[in-house]
């Protein structure tokens, strides 16, 4: 028997299980993956918000990888929330002695509630850290933290951005605009063959918790069974608006709820 393909997600926990290593976890399942974690830090959290963060040593998140990896071959890795400096620079000396093929990098600094998730001191850590992912998945805050910018108002501003990421060496960039306006919830794919915009009808819905993660998981995980990146891109966002679109379901907290990954296996009742 052919074993599954393998997915890794390096993230921190949410103990509401609709963001981090849960939501990647979650994603991995959904679509057909075998998930694996390695835990960067422990969350105070909810749907309401992040009260506290408690950071896993940086050396021991170096000893989870090189345990993991010496023992399950991995297709798929997904990096989410490092926290500090010092974290992203394990990470960064892990890939670069390990050169996974598929890495996606969501540079997680500012969760969809607006809770800041990375010090200051680690972002000029995460810049380093770009070009050793396959592709990165800001949303516009994040964007904006890396570049020292403001934030993008528009899909103009969007591709400025996305293309000043490139010049600091990300390979390809998913810029996401869900923090945009507007009837449709866009994306803009960029990478060296050129630009992409992802488009889908924008959810009414406020249950909008961990989708940055669920968007990059997917993307790792449809990368690595597709073998093309925009095509894994345009299948992660159509997933992930299939997951919003399912969330009101849930009815999970009393602040934003998480996305419905399970909407194509199961229903609530």
């Amino acid at each position: 028997m052919s074993r599954p393909l393998v997915a890794l997600t390096i993230a921190g926990s949410d103990p509401s299980g609709g963001a981090g290593i849960q939501a990647d976890l979650k994603t991995f399942s959904a679509l057909g993956a075998y998930g694996t974690a390695v835990l960067t830090a422990l969350t105070a959290q909810s749907t309401r918000g992040v009260t506290g963060v408690h950071t896993v040593p940086p050396g021991f998140v170096r000893e989870q990888l090189d345990t993991l990896l010496v023992d399950v071959p991995v297709d798929a890795m997904k990096i989410g929330m490092l926290a500090g400096a010092p974290t992203v620079e394990a990470v960064r000396e892990f890939l670069a002695e390990a050169a996974p093929p598929v890495v996606v990098l969501d540079p997680v600094m500012v969760s969809t509630s607006g809770d800041r998730l990375l010090d200051d001191g680690a972002v000029s850590a995460m810049r380093r850290l770009l070009p050793h992912a396959s592709v990165i998945t800001p949303n516009l805050p994040e964007a904006a933290v890396l570049l020292g910018r403001d934030e993008a108002r528009d899909l103009d501003t969007m591709r400025a951005q996305a293309c000043a990421l490139a010049d600091l060496g990300a390979q390809r960039v998913l810029l996401k605009g869900g923090h945009l306006t507007g009837p449709d919830a866009i994306d803009l794919w960029v990478d060296a063959a050129g630009e992409r915009v992802l488009r889908a009808a924008r959810v009414p819905t406020r249950n909008t918790h961990g989708t940055g993660c669920s968007l990059s998981s997917a993307l790792a995980v449809l990368a690595a069974r597709l073998g093309s990146w925009p095509d894994a891109a345009a299948g992660a966002k159509s997933w992930l608006t299939g997951a919003l679109a399912a969330g009101d379901s849930l009815d999970i907290g009393a602040g934003p709820g998480p996305v419905h990954h399970f909407y194509e296996l199961w229903s609530t009742r």
